[in-house]
């Protein structure tokens, strides 16, 4: 039996995530030709690998119909120029979707099955709601399987909220407001266009260039949050402000065998160390990613303490914050989502595992004192999803310069 492969991250672009609906820049685009143009984009930066290297190809979507139906890793791959010898297959495990394709593919590079696989995913909410079409089985209900909650994502976050009293509405807010900010930052400093690849986008009005998120709020403030209304329940904790919205977008990435990666003079940017998915109550499942980073952490032989970066996605602001506490982490820790996050780019469900590692990634380069990284999901019907990466750019003299540092600070306080 051959020895266990290393899993690398190769690369990874995405779209611009747009607003869901008829007044957004992607109403008059298909959802396979979003994914397409993902994965176009991903194979022209990286001409060095023979497309008929790349052994599998997995697109995850969550309602999986009409031009987000018919296998989508294999129709993308027809459509993005790959040879027809190259296979490909549908992910669904909602949101985190694209990070399922991502670990599905790995275990296959790890197991040695495979030397080179695209994992990715697309969400076109304003093509294909969030339940559309969806049948859920009666007897989650009349037999109490689930509280009907369960199937309302808004509704499990304003449960977090209760269960969790010192989760405030103006902490939900706050933590909000500041991945607005950060993510305008980020575009400012350059970090985000670098890897998103344009789209062009058709409307009454004309053709037009898809190069930037749509939904970003760069000038919220406390008093416009606090002036939203909550539509789960009345008085409640959960905003269209503090959450994330209704969007479409495409993500796609290379996953190689660190082997493989080397061969073809592939770029290494982050190494896998290891994954985990969990369940929890469907009425909170917001608090999925508790429990699967806790897993994640024990796999990898590593604490919470070891982790030098966080990508956790930002579905609502509270889900964000349960972990946060859970840990001991501050709201404001300059660690966690230093460029924004979902609040600010939007959420197309499930490419968004990939935008989480995207940003990682470029993160692991600016941060060589950083060894470890974890990108966070929380997953409909009571799921979490968690990644733990490790950063090939790791300098330990960084490390214990950056160590020292925080200890000097921490003296003079």
């Amino acid at each position: 039996m051959t020895e266990r492969s290393e899993v690398v991250f190769v690369d990874g672009v995405r779209t611009p995530f747009g607003r869901a609906g008829e007044k957004g820049m992607y109403w008059g685009t298909r959802a396979d030709d979003l994914a397409v143009k993902a994965m176009v984009g991903l194979l022209e930066r990286n001409p060095q690998l023979p497309k008929d290297r790349v052994d599998d190809v997995a697109i995850a979507a969550t309602t999986q119909q009409g031009d987000q139906g018919l296998t989508l890793g294999r129709t993308t791959a027809l459509l993005a120029g790959l040879p027809r010898s190259v296979p490909g297959y549908a992910i669904d495990r909602m949101c985190a979707g694209a990070m399922t394709s991502v670990t599905t593919v790995a275990g296959a590079i790890a197991f040695g099955a495979y030397d080179v696989a695209i994992a990715g995913g697309v969400e076109h909410m304003g093509h294909h709601p969030m339940g559309f079409g969806a049948d859920p089985n009666p007897r989650f209900l009349s037999e109490r399987l689930v509280g009907s909650d369960a199937l309302v994502m808004g509704a499990t976050a304003e449960r977090i909220h209760d269960r969790f009293p010192q989760l405030t509405r103006e902490r939900a807010d706050r933590f909000a407001m500041r991945s607005q900010h950060r993510a305008q930052a980020a575009y400012e400093a350059g970090h985000i266009q670098a890897d998103l690849v344009a789209v062009a986008t058709r409307s009454p009005e004309g053709w037009g260039l898809a190069d930037r998120d749509e939904v970003m709020r760069p000038e919220t403030t406390m008093e416009g949050l606090a002036a939203l209304r909550t539509p789960f329940r009345p008085h409640g904790n959960v905003t269209a402000g503090n959450a994330a919205g209704l969007n479409d977008g495409a993500t796609a990435s290379l996953i190689a065998s660190e082997q493989a990666a080397h061969e073809l003079g592939l770029p290494v940017k982050m190494k896998l160390v290891s994954f985990a998915f969990a369940g929890v109550e469907p009425e909170i499942m917001g608090i999925g990613p508790i429990p699967s980073t806790e897993k994640a952490l024990v796999k990898g032989g590593l604490t919470i303490d070891d982790i030098g970066l966080f990508e956790l996605n930002e579905a609502f602001a509270v889900q964000v914050l349960s972990l946060l506490d859970h840990f001991g982490i501050d709201d404001e820790d300059p660690r966690v989502n230093p460029w924004g996050g979902a609040i600010a780019f939007g959420h197309p469900l499930a490419s968004s595992g990939v935008r989480l590692m995207i940003q990682l990634a470029r993160q692991f380069e600016q941060h060589p004192e950083v060894r470890y990284g974890l990108t966070a999901m929380c997953v409909g019907l009571g799921q979490g999803g968690s990644v733990i990466w490790e950063n090939p750019h790791f300098d330990r003299r960084a490390a214990k310069k950056a160590a020292k540092r925080t200890t000097t600070v921490e003296a003079a306080e």
